[in-house]
């Protein structure tokens, strides 16, 4: 019977998992089949279960979405095992790096989108640790008592801690509170003793001041602790979080050691000022939770605010830094709700009339040891990413507690914590080359730590459409085998159009050695380095590069026959010829298929218009004034041609070379000189005739002489011409008049001296007027002359 029931137990449990395997199946397949994948990198995102086939000749004329699905879904549908890409959590441990008290030092492990991997981390607890202590004293008046009894402890404690310590220092310092308003009395009475009101001699109030650093000297202990005198302030909470900070994270200042544990024991009676409290005094700026000790005392306690109770546990865990909390009895659940938010902390109560401070140090010491405990920290970047799970394995005879921690741990037992990392999601901007992301786990108050270093399988190493590794038959892709660092590194390299440079010209993505290029809204990205596009170049006429080339890293590499910043300007200086076959006339250059004029007064479109210019001829006088007083020797002439522009040459007849174009140069001597400026390939050429026509001054006068009289006789000539055909006209006229008069029998020689001529205006027109008036306008003689 017995049996048989367990049979069919086993049988029933066999068909719940196979049940739940198949439901697990279900679930996977759903997730992972989307019609909305297109790329490897999507498909991986879904989940780990998720992988994608990239064998070319998958499923042909299928939806791209349908090579995403699990990998028994893959091989089901027909993919090679060998063309899945399906990324898997590793965990690699670097077993060269030892420690002593924490091991492993270093780890790697690879995730991808919703996968996670576990390791164990080691925690060894030494026997007789070197010990720093620091003990940070409020010393307001209200702590008066508890500092007379610290002047009593440092011997014994010395000798008390040689039973659990192989080498223990101390040191001191003192806070107060900041010393602005509403915190102290402000009164320039006050600030220099704010006890001054009670008759009392006191320091005046600090944030924090470092009176001595971690020593072996007991005697100098003892005589800095003689020498405190307290301080006052107005409020009752302390700046304790402030003079915390300073004390962390200034270790050369302190003179924590490497090796040792560290202790910091604060003193106090009263709460502490949280991080806001500061904006009652004014001061807003946030505290950079750096060092800032300017001759031993705290020089930004009245610029910068409290530190957060977040800032404070960081420095603290991050410099190894235990703490324990000696405070007065009445403040003692205050600090109770503090304590379990500062990792490696221990609360004890003061005694006022008898000194229970060694006993209280021995004690935190101990306690602090036998509790082991790690912290995990992610980039702030990126915790939201990832998320770390941590649990204790004590030892025989410790107690796991609810914090994640071993408490009451023997010195030289181990700890193992199973410490759990996974990834949420990949990063939604891409992964940066080389990127990953560090996990540090710490073990409390120790100074070593493991570092996890998290590789992001975010990417397929072949997976995407074409850039992969080619069988001779086109229709297969082989993946690129397991590469060890060395290949991956060829990989990146063959994705760099030069040794150093940008993968992919910054512009896409190298996926197993070949660059996939980015998507842009501007245009296409091209290339085999993705380094060439169509729309980050210049444009002429609506073109990239005028058309005449192509976009290369935003440069414009031009087609043979153009050159350009934008590939507009043809090499040939076919455009730029004038009509004698000279470019641009032979008085410019031609730049991009146009004539550029040497000279400005020059324009159109071969630098043949000169409006402005004087006479060509004129501008080469002084070169040909300078070679005819030379003479035509060619030792004298050598100094002219250094001036001239052109080359000089002396012909004999100049009409025939010129075909009646040349000019003349009239020199001094009466004598006209005839040159010519003829621009050859070898450069301009100016040609002077060896003849010149001259005259004397005598038959110079004499021509000029006859040309005036010449001048002056046609003149009168023609003036009396002129008399005589007016005088002819005007005796014409005075015939036909005498005619006229003797027709009408009038005396020729009578003219009448008025006529009369009646002017009618009619009423109708003018009603102001009489009916008729006549106006009589005399007439003057003929003869007579107007006024």
């Amino acid at each position: 019977m017995t049996s048989w029931l367990q049979k069919k137990c086993t049988a029933s449990l066999l068909l719940v998992s196979i049940v739940l395997a198949l439901v697990s199946s279900n679930l996977a397949e759903k997730r992972c089949a989307s019609p909305l994948v297109s790329t490897c990198g999507e498909c991986l995102s879904r989940g780990p279960e998720c992988a994608w086939c990239f064998q070319k000749t998958f499923l042909d004329g299928a939806y791209i979405s349908e090579r995403c699905d699990s990998v028994d879904q893959l091989l089901l549908k027909g993919c090679g095992e060998e063309f899945i890409e399906n990324p898997r959590v590793k965990v690699e441990v670097n077993t060269t790096l030892s420690s002593s008290q924490v091991a492993p030092s270093d780890i790697s492990i690879q995730l991808r989108p919703g996968s996670e991997a576990s390791f164990i981390v080691e925690v060894k607890q030494l026997e007789r640790y070197p010990v720093d202590l620091y003990y940070l004293v409020d010393i307001s008046a209200s702590m008066q008592n508890y500092l007379d009894s610290l002047k009593t402890v440092g011997v014994t404690l010395s000798h008390r801690m040689k039973d659990h310590s192989s080498d223990f220092r101390v040191g001191f310092g003192s806070f107060v509170d900041k010393p602005v308003s509403p915190y102290i009395d402000v009164h320039p009475s006050t600030i220099a003793n704010p006890c001054s009101d009670y008759e009392v001699q006191c320091r005046p109030a600090h944030g924090f001041i470092h009176v001595l650093p971690v020593t072996e000297n007991m005697t100098d202990f003892m005589h800095v602790i003689q020498e405190q005198r307290i301080s006052g302030n107005m409020d009752a909470p302390e700046g304790g979080l402030d003079a915390m900070l300073q004390a962390a994270v200034c270790q050369k200042e302190i003179g924590w050691r490497p090796e040792a544990k560290h202790l910091l024991m604060v003193m106090t009676d009263q709460p502490s000022h949280l991080a806001l409290d500061s904006k009652l005094a004014g001061i807003v700026v946030p505290n950079d939770g750096k060092c800032h000790l300017v001759d031993n005392a705290y020089s930004q306690s009245t610029k910068m605010e409290h530190p957060t109770i977040g800032q404070l546990a960081e420095k603290l865990l991050g410099n190894n830094i235990y703490t324990i909390f000696a405070v007065d009895q009445m403040q003692y659940m205050w600090y109770e709700d503090l304590v379990d938010l500062l990792p490696g902390t221990y609360l004890g109560k003061m005694l006022s009339k008898n000194s229970n401070l060694t006993n209280l140090v021995v004690d935190a010491y101990k306690k602090l040891l036998s509790d082991v405990e790690v912290e995990v920290g992610v980039e702030d970047s990126e915790s939201d990413r990832f998320w770390v799970d941590v649990t204790p394995l004590c030892p025989n005879g410790s107690i796991p507690t609810k914090n994640g921690k071993c408490s009451n741990v023997q010195p030289k037992q181990t700890v193992f914590f199973n410490i759990t990392v996974g990834m949420r999601s990949c990063p939604v901007q891409g992964l940066r080359e080389g990127q990953e992301v560090v996990v540090v786990v710490k073990p409390v108050g120790f100074n070593e730590s493991v570092t996890v270093r998290v590789r992001q399988a975010c990417d397929c190493s072949c997976g995407e459409a074409g850039p992969c590794h080619e069988e001779p038959e086109p229709s297969a892709c082989v993946p690129v085998p397991e590469a060890s660092p060395g290949t991956e590194r060829s990989l990146m390299d063959s994705c760099r159009e030069e040794a150093g440079g940008p993968v992919c010209s910054s512009r896409g993505a190298c996926v197993c050695g070949a660059c996939v290029c980015d998507q842009s809204n501007l245009g296409t990205i091209y290339g085999k380095f993705c380094e060439k596009d169509d729309f980050s170049c210049p444009y002429v006429g609506g073109l990239v590069c005028g058309g005449h080339g192509q976009c290369v890293s935003g440069e414009c590499v031009c087609r043979p026959g153009w050159i350009g910043e934008n590939c507009g300007c043809p090499l040939s200086t076919e455009s730029c010829l004038s009509a004698d076959g000279l470019v641009c006339s032979g008085l410019g250059k031609c730049v991009c298929g146009q004539c550029v004029c040497e000279d400005h007064r020059h324009s159109g479109a071969f630098c043949e218009k000169c409006p402005t210019c004087s006479s060509s001829c004129q501008s080469h006088w002084s070169c040909v004034a300078c070679h005819l007083s030379k003479g035509f020797g060619q030792d004298d002439t050598q100094q002219c041609n250094k001036s001239c522009s052109s080359l000089v040459s002396y012909v004999d007849d100049i009409t025939e070379l010129v075909r009646g174009k040349y000019c003349l140069y009239h020199s001094r001597d009466q004598c006209f000189f005839r040159f010519h400026m003829e621009v050859a390939s070898h450069g301009p050429q100016l040609h002077i005739s060896r003849h010149a026509e001259c005259v004397s001054g005598q038959h110079n006068f004499k021509t000029f002489l006859s040309v005036f009289l010449l001048t002056l006789v046609l003149g009168l000539g023609i003036l009396t011409v002129i008399r005589l055909l007016l005088w002819n006209r005007s005796w014409m006229w005075s015939g036909k008049d005498s005619e006229q008069f003797d027709d009408n029998n009038k005396n020729h020689s009578y003219a009448p001296t008025t006529n009369e001529k009646t002017i009618t205006y009619r009423r109708d027109c003018l009603p102001e007027l009489p009916m008729e008036m006549h106006v009589h306008v005399p007439k003057m003689p003929l003869n007579d002359i107007w006024p």
